[in-house]
């Protein structure tokens, strides 16, 4: 038997790590917290990361669900995944100082919703029930979207009608089981609209496809990433799918020596929502084990910036 001494290599998965949304969220509750002072509320967890949740509210950030717990005049961010019309509108009703950290491609999806339900479309929308970014673009609408989790829901749709139906999909899903379930949509809805352009984010997407490239190299994967994560758990399925063990920590003390046993390989990559310094940690654990050297994969580079919301420059 082999023992965890024999890992030869880790090599890092490219890109990995935050995508532009998830950046710009946290950069959002940073400035607000330089600019109005602790503490700063925000609408559920900015980002879906245990690391980057805890250091916020180090520096002052109060998370909360129910508006209900944010006292008058206070300052409040609304996460990147997004908020229904409702928690817009009551937090306008409060008198909130309001930043919205809605990842600007979620908004596109809520943009895209309310413009086609003007024109009179149904929607059925691909999603995990349950998560706020899903809760978020279903909340655009009063009635007429329609969610469906797996190809098996799709049997069971009841739209009013079928003339006009357009898809929506939430951005942090496996591309691999959101085309399955367009197909099964597809095929019983032959005339339903579908996105210009895929709602599934580009950040998605290519941390995905690295994960099939790195995956035929190495013989055990790991994924940094929080189990709230839903693009995180998208990554350990892949990697299993694709017949390699993959395991999904927190931090780096949740590796398990057994894990290593007899591989001389292991892939590393890293959630959207979970920092590089949380990978670094990680692969000096790894390394710990007795990882000898370290490399990363060649990978498309990502270039995406999002502006930040007017109201939140430094004053020099």
């Amino acid at each position: 038997m082999h023992t965890a001494a024999s890992i030869e290599q880790i090599i890092l998965a490219e890109p990995r790590g935050f995508c532009a949304g998830v950046a710009r969220a946290i950069q959002i509750v940073e400035r607000a917290l330089a600019k109005f002072g602790a503490p700063i509320y925000v609408r559920h967890e900015i980002v879906h990361n245990t690391y980057v949740v805890s250091k916020l509210r180090a520096m002052g950030a109060v998370f909360i669900e129910d508006l209900g717990e944010v006292p008058p005049g206070a300052t409040l961010v609304f996460s990147a995944h997004g908020v229904s019309r409702a928690v817009q509108a009551e937090a306008r009703a409060r008198g909130f100082s309001v930043f919205d950290a809605t990842c600007p491609l979620v908004t596109k999806v809520h943009v895209e919703v309310a413009k086609l339900a003007r024109e009179g479309y149904e929607f059925i929308m691909i999603g995990h029930k349950g998560h706020p970014e899903v809760e978020g673009t279903m909340g655009q609408l009063d009635s007429g979207i329609h969610l469906v989790e797996n190809v098996g829901d799709v049997a069971h749709v009841q739209p009013a009608q079928s003339g006009k139906l357009a898809l929506v999909t939430q951005t942090t899903l496996s591309v691999d089981d959101a085309a399955a379930i367009v197909a099964a949509i597809r095929a019983r809805f032959p005339k339903v609209r579908e996105p210009k352009q895929q709602d599934i984010c580009y950040a998605t997407q290519n941390r995905q496809d690295a994960v099939k490239l790195l995956s035929a190299q190495v013989d055990v994967m790991i994924v940094v990433g929080s189990p709230t994560s839903s693009n995180s758990n998208r990554l350990r399925e892949l990697a299993q799918r694709l017949g390699v063990p993959a395991h999904m920590v927190d931090s780096p003390a949740e590796l398990q020596a057994q894990w290593f046993e007899g591989k001389t390989r292991v892939g590393l990559t890293a959630g959207a929502s979970a920092p590089e310094v949380l990978v670094c940690e990680v692969v000096e654990r790894v390394r710990a084990f007795g990882a000898v050297t370290v490399r990363a994969m060649q990978g498309i580079p990502e270039t995406v910036k999002f502006p930040l919301p007017k109201g939140l420059k430094l004053e020099l």
